[in-house]
């Protein structure tokens, strides 16, 4: 199999795993889409497969790139994802359901096109300087995302300074989890992944609809899971219950993490 074609599947699956885990609080899944009424499992399908034929991109504009400054394959792969996030809106009627997948699945698979074996230090090399650069002049800006927000009124760089780092809460915390659990049953493992991701990383998606103590507060939910066992502990699974009620009562939205979630099972596939 061509090594763009696996790389693609890998984050299609990816995309599809992380969907059907269950339950996942402040994130839609099979059984609750409370926080994303706008959305369900089946908006989530259709997004995925239309970003199918982009992710050959991303890792074809990696295997491809011949130059020794890899912020220039960073650029090339930008406006790939434009395209992407262009069809994927097309595919859920203008739905947000993968944005933020789009942005770290392109880096990645562009930097696994490029040197499979290292895929964090190419990653680094690729967005050398990313968070300056974005995050400069923004009091000049009119329309700003959310990320450039919480930036300003927090300093938080969010997803853009995780990536810039080399995502160190997936390679660092939550990547060795998922391997050092794997065998078990696997939609158990992925949610239990899930809160260690939740625990270790500042999502800024509970920010923009909570505050820090939102953060605060979800992070501590995940903390506990884990020390009381995991979801498939009778504590932890009461633990992450009242996780679940606390995120459809206060619209909090785990959208970060569910990113990091789809990263982690994309770099533990290939």
């Amino acid at each position: 199999m061509e090594l763009r074609t696996r790389l693609a599947n890998a984050a299609l699956k990816a995309l599809l795993y992380e969907v059907d885990v269950q339950p996942k609080p402040g994130l839609v899944d099979p059984v609750d889409h409370t926080t994303h009424l706008d959305m369900d499992v089946f908006t989530f399908i259709d997004s995925a497969v239309s970003l199918r034929p982009y992710f050959e991109r991303f890792a074809q504009a990696g295997i491809d790139f011949a130059g020794e400054d890899l912020t220039k394959l960073f650029h090339e792969i930008r406006p790939i994802g434009m395209e992407a996030e262009k069809a994927m809106f097309e595919a859920t009627g203008d739905i947000n359901t993968h944005k933020g997948a789009i942005f770290s699945l392109g880096i990645l698979l562009a930097a696994a096109g490029f040197d499979e074996k290292n895929i964090r230090q190419t990653t680094e090399r690729m967005l050398r300087g990313l968070t300056e650069h974005d995050f400069k002049d923004l009091d000049k800006k009119k329309q700003l995302t959310n990320g450039e927000k919480m930036f300003l009124q927090y300093g938080i760089t969010g997803i853009r300074g995780e990536a810039e780092r080399g995502y160190p809460t997936v390679f660092e915390k939550s990547l060795p989890y998922l391997k050092a659990h794997f065998g078990n049953d696997f939609g158990t493992v992925l949610l239990d992944t899930l809160m260690v991701i939740v625990s270790e990383s500042y999502d800024s998606n509970v920010v923009k609809r909570g505050n820090l103590e939102s953060l605060e507060n979800i992070q501590k939910y995940a903390e506990n899971i884990l020390v009381e066992g995991g979801c498939s502990h009778t504590e932890g699974r009461e633990t992450l219950d009242d996780m679940n009620s606390y995120c459809n009562e206060n619209n909090l939205s785990l959208g970060g993490s569910a990113d990091l979630l789809i990263v982690t099972i994309f770099l533990f596939l290939i």
